[in-house]
């Protein structure tokens, strides 16, 4: 599996993940309706051009989904034991359908579990740009890893 074990985490270290990914109308009309989130910013085209923004807001818990899943491939695929929790989500900036997000990853911390033999907390920061570069998520985030198993 290409995810990385607790110690191959270097605290500094940062990820360019070289998936994208181009959202569109489809993705948020799914997604919103998925999640029962009836607000008419992400599914209701002429609400929404009376708005501040002229058009839908792609939905911001399926942003953080994508950034989080864009760095799994690099971070966390087949390593992982669980998530233990995201915090200092943030959106600065709207997405729109058609924009193409990439997301950025930086080890913040790491240490071994105190309650569970084999495993390591790592803290991630996570952030999402636009296609012009433009933040327009971020999140920290827990997740418990696995040790090798000699280290273990």
């Amino acid at each position: 599996m290409p995810g990385l074990h607790y110690e191959e985490f270097e605290i500094g270290a940062t990820f360019d993940h070289a998936l994208t990914r181009t959202v569109t109308e489809a993705d948020n009309t799914m997604f919103s309706l998925m999640s029962m989130n009836p607000q008419p910013l992400h599914i209701d085209a002429h609400f929404s051009e009376t708005t501040e923004y002229g058009q839908r807001l792609f939905n911001s818990l399926f942003t953080l989904a994508i950034m989080i899943g864009m760095s799994v491939y690099d971070t966390t695929l087949g390593t992982t034991v669980a998530n233990l929790g995201m915090t200092d989500v943030n959106f600065p900036k709207p997405v729109f359908h058609g924009d193409t997000l990439k997301a950025h990853t930086k080890v913040l911390s790491k240490r071994l579990s105190k309650s569970r033999p084999g495993v390591g907390i790592v803290e991630l920061e996570h952030r999402c740009t636009n296609q012009r570069g433009d933040v327009v998520a971020s999140c920290r985030r827990l997740a418990m890893m696995r040790c090798r198993k000699e280290a273990a």
